[in-house]
């Protein structure tokens, strides 16, 4: 299932993934909360909860963004997965945040005015994140009167230090 997403990210070793994580999110703003329990509980058990604030901002605007941009106003019933995923994937040394959804929309980093109240996600994924991207997903997500549905991924990546410890 995971093996989509490594497609299109920064050049990475697919063998050495040291951990990987995926939840469905449902089709509601109250999914952001669940995202990023969904992501402390992980960072936790990969014992990389002091990455917590970080991610978890990367993590709440990528959901924001696919819930507020990508679902359309009436989802299908027959999708075959609930139309919005996150996954987490852990290396040696990067971790990545990775939400799926149905729109082949690309993500545009707009410049929000000073007082707007939105605007602002994908610039914030790029200051907190060491780089972030998108591409097609080749994972059929359901099917339309038209033809199947298959949307994007977009990825934020981290770069994780070396833990003296563990050598990891």
């Amino acid at each position: 299932m995971l093996e989509p997403l490594r497609q299109g990210l920064p050049p990475t070793d697919p063998s050495g993934v040291a951990g990987s994580a995926s939840c469905a999110l449902p089709a509601r703003y109250e999914a952001v909360g669940g995202a990023r329990k969904f992501t402390r509980s992980t960072l936790e058990r990969w014992e990389l909860g002091e990455r917590f604030d970080d991610v978890a901002l990367v993590v709440s605007e990528l959901v924001t963004n696919a819930l507020r941009h990508a679902l359309p106003g009436d989802p299908p019933r027959e999708f075959q997965d609930p139309p919005v995923r996150l996954h987490l994937m852990r290396w040696t040394s990067r971790l990545v945040c990775a939400v799926r959804d149905p729109s082949r929309e690309s993500p545009v980093a707009g410049e929000a005015a000073d007082s707007a109240e939105s605007g602002r996600g994908l610039f914030l994924v790029e200051c907190v994140s060491d780089s972030w991207g998108w591409h097609p997903s080749p994972v059929q997500l359901g099917e339309l009167p038209s033809g199947p549905l298959y949307g994007k991924v977009v990825w934020a990546l981290f770069r994780l230090q070396e833990n003296p410890k563990t050598g990891s």
